[in-house]
């Protein structure tokens, strides 16, 4: 809601040059982080008793347990910057500065800082920073939870979407993604500098966080920013694909994971704009129904709907019902474990996306230059020497060469059908092996029993009650399965994040 107060200050910035490129006239391009213009655009001003509404309304009393009730209104902005796209490239991207105001001294002054990395969509308008938009539901969310809780905070919508200039997003390109973020961050502290921002300013403690592929990135970002030797106070990446490698070759052993159809090809294509090499034509890969327009598919102003019902993506059967050979009969579909083998299951069937022959290398590829964490363990690390072209940008972009110096929190559901948990457990079994003492960092398995002294145990009984909710729902408008289908398609996308976002509040808190 923009407000009387909105409308004035959109004016004021306007009567003082707001969006005039900086740079322009150079000849060359703006160096990465460049503020491209020289005032950010008010976009939403929203009180904080709206959104105490949207708390009630998105999630439930944990967040207001553990996050707090909002106490300031939030103002946001959008900023435009200079970064670099998969190849290196130039590019330009936007993102929210979300800025706590008010009255509550809490609201003003110097404040801590959080940098948020969002989860995968394919809609390419996608702008965080428009609090009025219903369809943004993550970014009201983290107004609520973190901007109305006295963060300011940075929330890149990533190269790729809204008015960024390159022509697809780099999807979980781990260089990439960090740079950008980073980019994000050092445009945001100009923008702070401004006058025109009112209110709070940067206290210096610096905070990361995201969920599912932004799980990933803030993880990325915290490797790149510590390598860089700047101060990180704390991160909490939540159910993100860390161990990326891994995840990957346990989806073409047949446990095909929800949503895997587009995660894959979205993967693939960003690859190959990125790296090159993945393939020389997109039929090596793709089935001839998909080939000829999926480099360019992702991201999308047809909504995700549209893309599976118009054929150009298909929403479950990501691989063949036959198997790519008699020796891998067993894993088309995999069956272990039991309670995901009815997942599994839909992964496999008619008009799939992926090669038979492109499955058998992949396959092969990883018999003969096995993941050290999975399916068995050895040294927890990627594949020494993939010869696929696939697996060696896999490895290049798998997390498990980093260790934290800092407090981080990895929370995420043990249930999770969209991003497995055993990327958690092997990013967790990485850090132990590199001496990381347990009590350096937090694993939170919201789909837990709590354990004695457990200091999340009521989150955890709160998250097992939910969950219940959701199956005992479905079971009353006609389920047959106890409701576990229902439970499946909203445990990552809804179940999952309120409970995470609320002990990640929680873990920032006592840092």
């Amino acid at each position: 809601m923009r407000g009387i107060f909105g409308l004035m200050l959109t004016t004021a910035l306007a009567a003082c040059g707001g969006g005039t490129q900086t740079g322009a006239g150079s000849g060359a391009n703006p160096s990465r982080g460049t503020l491209l213009s020289s005032t950010p655009e008010l976009i939403s001003t929203v009180p904080a008793s709206l959104l105490l509404l949207e708390l009630g309304a998105i999630s439930n009393q944990q967040l207001l347990t553990l996050g707090g009730t909002p106490f300031c209104d939030v103002l946001s902005f959008r900023i435009r910057y200079a970064t670099v796209g998969g190849a290196n490239e130039y590019s330009t991207a936007s993102g929210a500065l979300m800025m706590p105001t008010g009255t509550d001294p809490r609201c003003r002054g110097a404040r801590p800082l959080l940098l948020y990395a969002h989860g995968t969509t394919t809609d390419r308008s996608l702008d965080i920073a428009n609090l009025d938009d219903t369809n943004n539901v993550e970014g009201r969310l983290i107004a609520a939870v973190f901007a109305a809780q006295g963060y300011i905070v940075v929330a890149p919508n990533y190269a790729g979407y809204d008015t960024s200039s390159l022509a697809y997003h780099p999807y979980l390109n781990g260089d990439q993604q960090s740079k950008d973020m980073i980019d994000a961050l050092t445009a945001a502290r100009k923008a702070l500098a401004v006058p025109y921002v009112p209110g709070s300013s940067d206290a210096g403690r610096l905070y990361i966080s995201g969920y599912s592929q932004g799980g990933y990135v803030a993880m990325a970002t915290h490797r790149a920013l510590a390598a860089a030797g700047m101060s990180v106070t704390a991160s909490a990446p939540m159910s993100g694909p860390y161990a990326l490698a891994a995840f990957v070759d346990a989806v073409f052993a047949g446990r095909v994971s929800l949503e895997a159809p587009l995660v894959t090809a979205y993967l693939i294509t960003a690859y190959q704009r990125s790296f090159g090499g993945i393939y020389s034509g997109a039929t090596e890969v793709f089935e001839a129904q998909y080939a000829a327009g999926i480099q360019t598919l992702l991201p999308s102003t047809t909504p995700r709907s549209g893309l599976y019902s118009q054929g150009k993506m298909p929403q479950s059967a990501l691989f063949a019902a036959t198997p790519p050979s008699s020796a891998f009969a067993d894993i088309t579909p995999a069956t272990t474990p039991a309670a995901f083998a009815a997942l599994y299951a839909q992964g496999f069937g008619a008009n799939n996306l992926i090669m038979n022959s492109y499955r058998l290398s992949y396959l092969l590829d990883a018999q003969a230059h096995p993941d050290g964490g999975w399916p068995s363990v050895s040294d927890g690390l990627p594949a020494a020497s993939p010869s696929l072209a696939w697996r060696k940008a896999l490895k290049r972009n798998d997390l498990r060469d980093w260790v934290p110096t800092t407090p981080a929190l990895l929370c995420g559901g043990s249930g999770d059908p969209t991003v497995f948990w055993l990327n958690t457990q092997l990013m967790q079994g990485y850090w132990n092996s590199k001496g990381m003492p347990p009590t350096a960092y937090t694993v939170l398995d919201v789909d837990s029993a709590p354990g004695s002294g457990d200091p999340y145990a009521t989150l955890k009984d709160d998250f097992a009650v939910a969950k219940t909710a959701v199956a005992v729902a479905a079971i009353a408008n006609g389920a047959t399965d106890g409701g576990a289908g229902e439970v499946r398609l909203v445990y990552h996308s809804a179940l999952v994040p309120p409970f995470c976002l609320a002990a990640v509040r929680s873990f920032f808190a006592g840092h």
